[in-house]
């Protein structure tokens, strides 16, 4: 019996080290680039409301941003998704739970002086482009555009096996009455 021991420290240590690991790799941080600006982007990841921060560099007005997201950051990218020359950041979150439902914090860099925050628009349950909709998003910038990808729930499918395809949302940045904001613009299923 005494064989054993050793081998049960040792599936212990690596147990262990196997979490910890997957815990500091589960942390985001990147530092995106575009037309002289700099966005640093951290969160922890560590909890079902995580701290996101984002640090400006080469505005007029450097700025850190800090605000409490559900969920954790699943990406992130840089654009000038409205071609005025002053880049945006688009942070990609997953919610906590089985759903894994995605949001977007996006901030516009202000003609280069400063930062805003723009308006990303809650998921509308009567917008056919919602139909099926149970989460898990993927988000990615095409061309001037983001585009949301998601699996299609027909009526009796468990959460772990959509049989709808998926669905691609397209949003463009648009000015608001007071910020700029993403404008759903086109719903195309892909099968």
């Amino acid at each position: 019996m005494s064989y054993l021991k050793p081998l049960l420290i040792s599936t212990l240590t690596l147990l262990l080290s196997a979490t910890l690991s997957a815990q500091e790799s589960a942390a985001f941080d990147k530092t995106f680039t575009l037309e002289g600006i700099t966005f640093h982007v951290t969160c922890p990841n560590d909890s079902s409301l995580s701290k996101l921060t984002i640090k400006t560099k080469g505005l007029e007005r450097d700025d850190v941003l800090t605000q409490e997201i559900d969920g954790t950051v699943s990406g992130a990218e840089i654009a000038d998704l409205n071609g005025d020359g002053a880049p945006e950041i688009y942070v990609f979150t997953t919610s906590a739970g089985s759903g894994s439902y995605g949001s977007v914090v996006a901030y516009s860099s202000n003609h280069n002086k400063s930062v805003s925050e723009i308006y990303f628009p809650e998921d509308d349950p009567k917008n056919k482009a919602f139909k099926g909709y149970m989460g898990h998003d993927e988000f990615t910038i095409i061309e001037n555009r983001l585009a949301r990808r998601f699996p299609v729930y027909n009526d009796k499918d468990s959460n772990a096996k959509p049989t709808g395809g998926m669905r691609q949302l397209t949003y463009k940045l648009v000015p608001g009455e007071a910020a700029w904001q993403l404008k759903l613009v086109k719903s195309t299923d892909l099968k």
